[in-house]
Order: structure tokens, then sequence, then C-alpha cells
């Protein structure tokens, strides 16, 4: 009951700088569910088969979008490859797209055309900082000795340190933080360089997806004091964090079966109301006080934070109103049109609505 009274509350509209809208029936499916979690402005993620490489496909793929749902801005991005060149940078920018994606090969879901080293991008960094692109970085090195899926973050910090010293201009975000450490490289860095956060990573550990497919994604949830980590900084105010759902469905039969499990945390038709559920359950444990969450707070992490970072309005003033344990999320998704059924994160549990008005 700790953020009772939020209950009525009215908000702008959420940037959710951080989305995989996928492609086909599961596009389909999960991209009118984005304003249903309060949401009107969504960084898509390139990471289609194939990847988005070209300008060509990123405005193809945008257009798709728009026809499913015109509401919503679908801010575009390009997948760092290695046919990426600084005229591609120049090409992108000309045509509204915002930046690019840097994916280590072979760390998560359709990585493997990613990154093994990132020198040979340095002409393409060098063009980035000089057409204010952004540069969204997945901060995790490849498993290999000793680094696992637990240490894989910690172990690629000090490449985002080395780029921002070399590039001090280009603007950086290291994505999805999910543990302490990822913060305070995040703050050691200039203006130049922000993280996001996302909903799951404030509400789970790693004892989480150690038991549960439908909690598991990459980076995988920390440790406990990890998470309180990104609680205390996502409600700090700090400008340098903001909100990126990493939404990333799957069809369950990829969630629960397979030589290997999906990963990726489904939370779109839910982002703001599970944010609202993680800093109150936040309070009620004493990791924050009630008085830490107030609409300035959520307002700046949801919303004027990743918008501010990005150099964007949002042109439709949008606001909605929040109301608290008024519905429950969905058991599943599924579409009338094909065969495919995807399962939101905290099935079946209370939480807020939003409403807009």
């Amino acid at each position: 009951m700790a953020l009772q009274k939020l209950h009525g509350m009215i908000l702008p509209a959420t940037a959710d700088m951080h989305v995989h809208l996928r492609d086909g029936p599961l596009m389909e499916l999960v991209v009118p569910t984005c304003r249903y979690g309060g949401v009107n402005t969504v960084y898509v993620m390139p990471n289609l088969v194939p990847p988005v490489t070209t300008v060509e496909h990123a405005l193809e793929y945008r257009s798709r979008l728009e026809t499913l749902e015109p509401r919503v801005k679908f801010l575009m991005s390009l997948y760092l490859h290695e046919t990426t060149t600084p005229e591609t940078i120049i090409q992108a920018k000309q045509h509204g797209i915002v930046g690019v994606k840097s994916y280590p090969a072979g760390v998560t879901t359709n990585s493997s055309s990613g990154v093994v080293d990132y020198a040979r991008f340095y002409p393409v960094f060098e063009e980035m900082e000089r057409q204010g692109s952004v540069l969204n970085l997945h901060g995790e090195s490849p498993s290999k000795g000793d680094i696992t899926v637990l240490n894989a973050e910690e172990r690629f910090l000090p490449t985002l340190l080395e780029l921002h010293e070399r590039f001090p201009k280009l603007r950086i975000i290291l994505e999805h933080c999910t543990t302490a450490a990822a913060i305070e490289a995040v703050k050691k860095c200039g203006p130049t360089v922000a993280g996001t956060i996302t909903a799951h990573h404030l509400s789970i550990t790693v004892d989480s997806w150690a038991g549960d497919p439908f909690c598991f994604c990459k980076p995988v949830a920390k440790t406990p004091n990890d998470r309180d980590s990104l609680l205390r900084v996502a409600a700090s105010g700090d400008e340098k964090f903001f909100f990126g759902s990493d939404s990333a469905p799957h069809p369950v039969t990829a969630k629960r079966g397979g030589d290997k499990i999906a990963a990726g945390v489904f939370t779109q038709p839910y982002t703001t109301q599970t944010v609202l559920d993680a800093f109150e359950r936040a309070c009620d444990a004493g990791v924050l006080r009630s008085e830490d969450i107030s609409v300035a707070t959520l307002e700046k992490f949801l919303s004027r934070s990743g918008r501010k970072f990005y150099g964007i309005d949002d042109g439709t003033d949008e606001r909605m109103m929040i109301f608290k344990d008024s519905e429950r999320i969905a058991e599943t998704l599924s579409s009338d049109n094909s065969n495919i059924e995807v399962v939101p994160f905290r099935k079946g549990e209370k939480t807020w609505t939003v409403r807009w008005i």
C-alpha cells in the first residue's frame, strides 16, 4: 500500500527506449500492446532475421509497425554490422534513423552477426559523433574462459569506458543495466553516456530466472544488491538513467521447450504498471521510501529523461491516469490468425491500470 497516494494521479505518456517488436505474426500480436502499457514512443531494436543493417530495411520495417499502431512513434535503429560504413551513418541521419545498436557476437537473441572487434568500427563511431547519432551498447562480453552470464556485464564495462574516452562526444547508452558496477560506470562517464533500466530487472534476481524460464533474459538478473542499486538510481531523478523495457517476446514453445530456452522477458502490455509494482515492493521492503516515489520521479524515469537524452519531444502531450490494483496481468496473449501464444511477465498477478485521458 506504500504508493496508494499515486492512485488516480496523471502522468505523461511513457517513452520506452528499448523494445523488441519482432517480425511477422509475432510482430502483429505484440505491437498493438504498446499502448496498453501507457507507451506512445518506442526505440525499436534491429535484431531481426536478417538483421536491420540498411536504411531501406529500417524504413520498410517502420512502415509496417506504423500500419499496425499509428498512435505510437517508432524510433528506428540499425544493427552494427560488418557492412556498416560512415556513409551508412550519414544516410541514416538523413532519413531520421536515431542510432545504431551494437551486439557482441553471440551474446543474445539473433546476435550471431554481432561485433567481434570494436576497433574496426572506429571510423563509424567518428561519423556517429559528427552526426549526433546514438550508439546503443548491449553491454556483455561473450562467455568464454571465466566469463559467464553472471559476470559478463561487469567484464564489458572497460569497453564502455574505453569507447567513451576515445569518442567523448559520442552519445552512448549502456542498455539494460543489471549491476551496481554498471550504474557506477555510467555515473563515472560524462553527460554523453547514459543507461537504460528495465521493468523486470527492477523486479527480479538470479533466483527468479533460475527456476522460471519466463524470467530468463540476457543480460540475466543478478543479486538482490544489484537489483536494489537499480531501484535506487531509477528513483533518484538522475537523468543519466531512464526507462527501456527490453520487452522481448518469444512464442511459449521457445520458452518451455527445445534444446535451449529463448532469452527474453515480455513486459510490453504492462511496462509502466510493472515499474510501479517494482517501486512499491521496494518501498514495502525498505529499499526505498514512499516519499522517494512521486509523480515527478515517475515522469523523469519513465518519460522526460529518455526523451531529453535522445533530443525528442513527445509532440502529442498525451496523458494517462494510473489506478492501483485494478486488474490482473493476462495469463497469455494469443493471436486469432496464427497459433502463436506469448506469456507475459508476472502472469496472473495483480497490477496497476493505466488509462489514457
